[in-house]
C-alpha cells in the first residue's frame, strides 16, 4: 500500500508534468529542484568519477525534458526519471570504460519491512554505540571490507542494490527503472547480498566473538 505522503508526492509530480507538457517550463524546473540531489546521489554511486556527477545529472534532466511527451504516467515520475539517470550513467561507464561503485551507506541504511536481515548492520551499530577505540577501529575495518565487496559487484548487481538500499525503491519500481522483470530484480539483490555477506563473514565472525 502506498503511503499517504508518497501518494501526495506522486500526485504533485503528475500535476507538474501536465503543466510542463502544456508549456510551463517553470513546472519542470520545480521537478528538477525536487529531484536533483537524489539523481546526483544515484549517479554518484554508479560512477567512480565524482567530477562527472553534475554533468551526468544535467544530462539526465535534459533527456527527461526531451522525452517528457513520451511519459505515459503508468509509472511514477521519479521512477521514470531514475531509469533515465541509470541509463545515462551506464552510457557514460561504457564510453569511459569505468567500473560502478556503491557507497558504504548502501549496506548501513536498513529499511523497515525488508525481506532480508543484515547482521553486519546490527553489529556495526553495536560497535559504534560502544565508542571504544577497539570498537571504532573494528567498525572502520568492517566498513572497508564492505566497500571492497560492493566495488567487486558486477554492474547490474550494484545498480539493483543501490536503488533498493539507498534510494528505497520497491522491487516493482526498480524493475521499471532498470527495465527488467521483477524476478530479475529480486535475484540481483539476493546475489548482491550473498556476495557481500560471503566476503565479510569471516570478519564479522571474528568481531562478534569480542566483548565491547
Amino acid at each position: 500500500m502506498t503511503e499517504p505522503n508518497a501518494r501526495s508526492s506522486a500526485q504533485a509530480d503528475a500535476l507538474l508534468v501536465q503543466r510542463a507538457l502544456a508549456g510551463d517550463t517553470r513546472a519542470f524546473e520545480l521537478l528538477v529542484v525536487k529531484y536533483q540531489r537524489r539523481v546526483e546521489r544515484l549517479i554518484g554511486r554508479l560512477v567512480r568519477d565524482s567530477d562527472l556527477v553534475q554533468d551526468l545529472a544535467q544530462e539526465t534532466f535534459v533527456r527527461a525534458w526531451r522525452a517528457l511527451p513520451q511519459f505515459r504516467g503508468d509509472a511514477q515520475f521519479y521512477t521514470w526519471l531514475y531509469r533515465i539517470a541509470v541509463n545515462t550513467a551506464k552510457k557514460a561507464l561504457q564510453e569511459l570504460k569505468r567500473d560502478p561503485i556503491v557507497t558504504m551507506s548502501a549496506l548501513q541504511t536498513g529499511e523497515e519491512g525488508d525481506e532480508t536481515s543484515h547482521p553486519e548492520q546490527e553489529l556495526m551499530a553495536q560497535m559504534a554505540d560502544a565508542e571504544t577505540p577497539d570498537a571504532v577501529l573494528a567498525s572502520k575495518e568492517i566498513a572497508q571490507a564492505v566497500q571492497a565487496a560492493v566495488e567487486a559487484l558486477p554492474t547490474e548487481l550494484a545498480q539493483a542494490i543501490t536503488l533498493r538500499e539507498i534510494d528505497g525503491l520497491s522491487y516493482e519500481e526498480i524493475a521499471q527503472a532498470l527495465d527488467c522483470p521483477i524476478g530479475t530484480v529480486r535475484s540481483r539483490i539476493f546475489r548482491a547480498r550473498e556476495a557481500i555477506s560471503a566476503r565479510i563473514k569471516p570478519l564479522l565472525e571474528r568481531q562478534s566473538g569480542k566483548r565491547w
